[in-house]
């Protein structure tokens, strides 16, 4: 029995002693450097400490995220995600610092001693930080939203990304653009679609002087009502714009539901008016000037002063 009990004292000695001394040993290694004068020391325990606590930190999001998109609409989802991703990096700067300071360093020195270098960063990453804030607005005040479209510098594209720093869209000729989101604060954008998805479009035509200007709204008119993808209601309308150095001017006034094909459906439109015009005998003129010569009468024509000069 003695035999027994002292070998077992003795493995207990050897796994507090060997083992776990190991483990402590191990989880104590590592190194130091002064800041500031104090004394700052990097372990293996306070790195896995930091690991599994951005790990936990990390699950716990995302168990967050989850559950409060899965009771937002669709269109409010990518929103709620942009805006996550900013609080989440914030949530991961504080969990790091704060398992930190439970283990024994002094953040305040590590503060201060970065603060030139956050002075720095501050000063190289203006627009960035230019960029987040405005992705913030744009999600908070619903300014710009998935599906949108909008027309910047002068081309037209249907937003389908929003990010925190910067919003995709796609053009009409199916290229990405990538925009950054200070650009929605400080330079001017139209958004075809921030009140309704309807939006008033327009096709010009001029017809010779001279021809049935009533015919010519009935025709224009029957054109847009046979037209697939202008809206019957609100009716379309013909406006007699202007007369014109050569040429009577009309406007062909039309909605439609989706703006970001709409070169599509005037293309078609001006197919059909143009076959129609010629079915009803309507012309539709080319730019043209009358040039009149003359001479005054009290200089002589460049005959009769040569016949003088012969004389």
């Amino acid at each position: 029995m003695q035999d027994e009990q002292s070998t077992k004292e003795k493995v207990t000695e050897v796994i507090e002693q060997d083992i776990w001394g190991l483990i402590k040993d191990i989880w104590n290694a590592g190194f130091s450097y002064s800041i500031g004068g104090e004394d700052i020391k990097i372990t293996v325990g306070l790195v896995v400490l930091i690991i599994l606590a951005f790990l936990v930190t990390s699950v716990v999001l995302r168990i967050v995220r989850s559950f409060i998109t899965s009771k937002l609409m669709e269109e409010d989802k990518m929103k709620f995600i942009s805006v996550f991703k900013f609080i989440k990096y914030f949530v991961y700067v504080v969990v790091i610092l704060i398992t930190l300071s439970s283990t024994g360093v002094d953040v305040t020195i590590l503060l201060t001693a970065s603060a030139a270098l956050f002075v720095g960063l501050g000063l190289a990453l203006q627009e960035l930080f230019q960029d987040v804030i405005g992705g913030i607005f744009i999600i908070l005040d619903k300014s710009l939203l998935v599906g949108d479209v909008i027309e910047m510098d002068g081309r037209v594209a249907r937003v389908f990304e929003i990010k925190l720093r910067t919003t995709r869209a796609l053009t009409r000729d199916d290229k990405v653009m990538i925009i950054p989101n200070h650009k929605f604060i400080s330079d001017t954008v139209f958004n075809y679609t921030q009140n309704h998805k309807t939006t008033r479009e327009l096709v010009r035509v001029g017809v010779a002087y001279g021809s049935d200007v009533e015919k010519v709204r009935e025709v224009l008119l029957e054109c847009a009502r046979e037209q697939k993808g202008i809206l019957k209601k609100p009716e379309p309308f013909v406006l007699f714009e202007d007369f014109g150095d050569s040429a009577l001017l009309f406007g062909l006034h039309f909605y439609v539901s989706d703006s970001f094909v709409d070169p599509k459906v005037k293309s078609e439109l001006r197919f059909k008016i143009n076959n129609m015009f010629r079915l009803n005998g309507i012309t539709i003129p080319f730019p043209q000037r009358d040039v009149h010569m003359f001479y005054p009468r009290n200089n002589a024509e460049p005959d009769d002063l040569t016949d003088t000069e012969d004389v």
